[in-house]
């Protein structure tokens, strides 16, 4: 399938998901015949330095609407710097009320004052499903005993979480607010010590030792989103035991059309393994303790 047959099989999918059902749980019972698609990795409201295409909530869920995109996991871009993250995962819940395609993922950041409440309310009272964590941005390392309690706490309230291993290319970032990517080495190990663990790695070029040890660790699993080449995905697809590859777009600072060509680019993926990629490991990462 070359580009112009994806982005015509989007948008004839996104004429459709206009006639869904609210429900997730009914969208999942729909023909099968039908290319479902969960875009794991969304964030809403506006980067801090500089406006895109795609920040106005409603313009991105139109956006989606015309790719197909049925299902959007959406974080929010004012957990990465405001202090007042319960007022941010409030104001993400009260967005994603108003449309059906969107998932609001809480922010958490172990750093400040009262964390664990903020996880609390993440679980009881927007009854997010995870949530996101930018440790570059909050100051702290992946060996942080905060960190492996906070995985503790969230996987034993049947959050999946979320690590954004970076936001933007350091090359393009604010000359005083330099933030290198997230240090993942530390990652493998904190996981084997949490059973029943479910943790998405966005954001990240899947290569190095620090790769190698977490496709050797069972329930972590990667975004598309900044998968490489032309054969990236069905590379990394590949390398890994099935189930481990979810379809992120990193949208709205990266266009969504760009994910969708890089799945397609490259014949090695079948049916099944596109279907897979697009919305089979996202339910299943998504509805394993039943959330």
């Amino acid at each position: 399938m070359n580009r112009r047959d994806v982005l015509s099989l989007a948008v004839s999918a996104g004429a459709a998901t206009k006639m869904l059902p609210s429900s997730v749980r009914a969208a999942n019972q729909q023909d099968s015949s039908e290319l479902r698609i969960v875009d794991t990795n969304a964030s809403l409201f506006q980067w801090p330095f500089r406006r895109l295409p795609l920040d106005d909530v409603e313009v991105l869920v139109e956006k989606y609407r015309s790719l197909g995109i049925k299902q959007a996991w959406a974080g929010t871009f004012e957990g990465v710097l405001h202090r007042d993250v319960a007022s941010a995962n409030r104001r993400l819940t009260d967005a994603c009320l108003k449309y059906a395609e969107l998932v609001p993922i809480g922010s958490v950041n172990p750093e400040l004052p009262g964390w664990e409440e903020d996880l609390r309310r993440c679980h009881e009272e927007h009854s997010m499903p995870g949530i996101r964590l930018h440790a570059n941005y909050h100051g702290y390392t992946l060996d942080d005993p905060r960190f492996a309690k906070l995985l503790k706490l969230a996987t034993a309230a049947g959050l999946f979480v979320q690590i954004a291993a970076t936001i933007e290319d350091n090359r393009t970032q604010h000359p005083q607010l330099q933030v290198p990517d997230v240090d993942l080495a530390p990652l493998a190990d904190v996981v084997r010590q949490v059973s029943g663990a479910r943790v998405q790695v966005l954001n990240f070029r899947p290569r190095g030792a620090a790769f190698e040890q977490l496709a050797k660790t069972t329930h972590v699993m990667f975004d598309t989103a900044r998968v490489d080449g032309t054969d990236g995905i069905p590379k990394l697809v590949e390398s890994l035991p099935a189930g481990r590859v979810l379809f992120g777009t990193h949208a709205p600072f990266l266009i969504p059309e760009a994910a969708l060509i890089r799945v397609h680019e490259s014949d090695r993926l079948d049916d099944a393994a596109l279907r897979a990629v697009y919305a089979t490991n996202a339910d299943t990462m998504f509805w394993k303790n039943g959330v």
